[in-house]
């Protein structure tokens, strides 16, 4: 290494530093808040449909503005972009922290959104400008992966811990500093990175773009409380795909279009999209929804919630950082199919192990598996995607592939969510048939197991009853402990096959040769 090389690497090192504490920053948001729910909802008395919204207001802005933010990035700057979306996602976390309702609440999550759909997509762009060396860009989006799994399981454990420290505003006062933290090295130590030949401004696709992307966004998000069949839902998704149809009509005949829609001829690209998409989806499938379990049914404790998460946490990080190196050298084909397989395995293990008596012993193998695959997933689809198309449109591509991960774990959450819930329903009046509750107390039942209230409110009879009504309320509790897991059965066995659809479609589109970098558009816009 040179004298004058070496200034130049301690540099992209610290700016490197800065993006993965941005990215640590609004991944974490994404799971963050499902820690502090339940003091949400004593403090504010917001109810079940307000709490959707509190985690899912944060989704719906990032994952309808990323698009539009990486295209702006690659034209007015990519560090110019990022910073002013670390700006607006510190503004934000200032007005959830002070919020005096669920709604400023809501508003304030929304006002981050915005400002990690600006800033994220930069995390991942000028990665690509920081490292152009194709093999330290490997190994940078390994750790890039590595980082955002640890944030995305780190958003239970450290919302709970916060939440038992102080209270839910200290989760958003702690956004605040380590964001103000990260804005500041990010201005000094990182270059600017921007187009020489800046494109004029596609207004029809950045208008068309957000609207079928925020459309599709909360009708997913609507859907979970007011049902897919329903008249307003269905409506919705119409709406979502006809501005779709036209955003693609208006991006084929502008000069310079915001999303050049032959991009995705490009077999590898495209299937990188859509893997980040099923991927996403049912890695939100165990954080969300075995956590639920383990915590609900198992009636595991927080601490022993977030030592059951960690070989899923452990996994992930080492396989991301390991599957830098190995997309590196071989390309993106192998490891993407195995990542998928090996994912698919730990998600069906999981739900085979699971029950009301697991523990690590148990868990620990499976989850830790899942990890894996998961990890070794997350750097081949970033990697192929900014190899696929031209340095100049690093930000696209960085946008498209959040995008779709966003718009997965929206889905994965939402659709999982309402399939869990139905068959909870469905699964809990049978119960509750066969054990002879009377229709008049069945609803009343149903409310409670779906609101969360089931545990408290069985206690509270059981130190008040007899020996007769006790045996019916462990009935009871038991049933909806029985339909909960039906539920999950469905959730997890649809994750899986997910991804085995996944692990297909890599083999497939995944390159065979080590992640090079071009600039030359027609060769990449070819099928490989």
């Amino acid at each position: 290494m040179t004298r004058s090389s070496l200034p130049q690497r301690l540099g992209a090192n610290l700016g490197f530093g800065a993006l993965l504490a941005i990215l640590f920053l609004t991944f974490l948001d994404n799971t963050v808040a499902a820690a502090v729910l339940t003091s949400v909802q004593a403090q504010l008395h917001a109810g079940v449909t307000e709490l959707q919204w509190v985690v899912g207001s944060y989704a719906l802005a990032f994952a309808s503005l990323m698009l539009l933010s990486g295209s702006l990035a690659d034209s007015f700057g990519r560090k110019k972009v990022m910073l002013i979306g670390v700006v607006i996602f510190c503004v934000g976390s200032i007005i959830a922290a002070v919020a005096a309702s669920t709604t400023v609440l809501i508003v304030g999550r929304m006002v981050m959104g915005v400002g990690a759909a600006a800033s994220e997509p930069g995390t991942l762009s000028m990665i690509r400008h920081l490292f152009p060396e194709p093999q330290r860009r490997a190994r940078a989006l390994g750790a890039w992966a590595a980082v955002s799994g640890l944030a995305l399981a780190m958003g239970p454990i450290l919302g709970g811990v916060l939440v038992g420290l102080w209270s839910w505003r200290a989760i958003f006062w702690f956004n605040l500093i380590f964001g103000a933290m990260a804005l500041i090295v990010a201005a000094i130590a990182l270059p600017e990175s921007v187009n020489e030949t800046r494109r004029p401004l596609d207004a029809g696709g950045f208008v068309l773009g957000a609207l079928a992307l925020a459309t599709a966004t909360f009708a997913t998000i609507y859907g979970e409380s007011a049902g897919y069949r329903s008249a307003s839902v269905v409506t919705l998704y119409v709406v979502s795909g006809l501005f779709l149809v036209t955003f693609t009509w208006v991006e084929r005949r502008v000069r310079e279009p915001m999303l050049n829609v032959d991009f995705f001829r490009n077999r590898a690209y495209s299937g990188s999209v859509f893997i980040a998409f099923t991927s996403y989806f049912s890695i939100f499938s165990i954080f969300f929804f075995v956590a639920l379990y383990l915590e609900v049914v198992a009636s595991v404790s927080a601490y022993g919630l977030a030592l059951d998460f960690l070989p899923l946490l452990g996994g992930m990080v080492a396989a991301s950082l390991f599957s830098g190196r190995w997309v590196g050298r071989v390309g993106s084909r192998v490891p993407l199919t195995a990542g998928c397989l090996l994912a698919a395995a730990g998600v069906a293990l999981t739900n085979a192990a699971i029950s009301p008596a697991a523990d690590l012993t148990h868990l620990g193998w499976t989850m830790g598996l899942a990890g894996v695959g998961f990890g070794i997933i997350i750097v081949p689809i970033n990697a192929t995607a900014l190899a696929s198309l031209p340095a100049s449109y690093s930000g696209v591509a960085a946008s498209t592939i959040n995008t779709s991960r966003e718009l997965g774990a929206v889905t994965g959450v939402a659709v999982l969510g309402s399939i869990v819930n139905a068959q909870l329903t469905v699964q809990l009046t049978k119960r509750l048939v066969e054990i002879g509750i009377p229709p008049a107390y069945r609803n009343q039942i149903i409310n409670a197991v779906t609101n969360g209230a089931v545990n408290s409110q069985a206690k509270a009879i059981s130190s008040q009853s007899n020996a007769a009504i006790q045996a019916i309320i462990n009935k009871v509790v038991n049933a909806a402990y029985g339909a909960f897991s039906h539920g999950l059965d469905i959730a997890l066995t649809f994750a899986s096959l997910m991804l085995i659809t996944s692990a297909l479609v890599a083999w497939v589109t995944g390159t065979r040769e080590p992640q090079f970098d071009s600039s030359v558009a027609p060769e990449l816009l070819s099928s490989s």
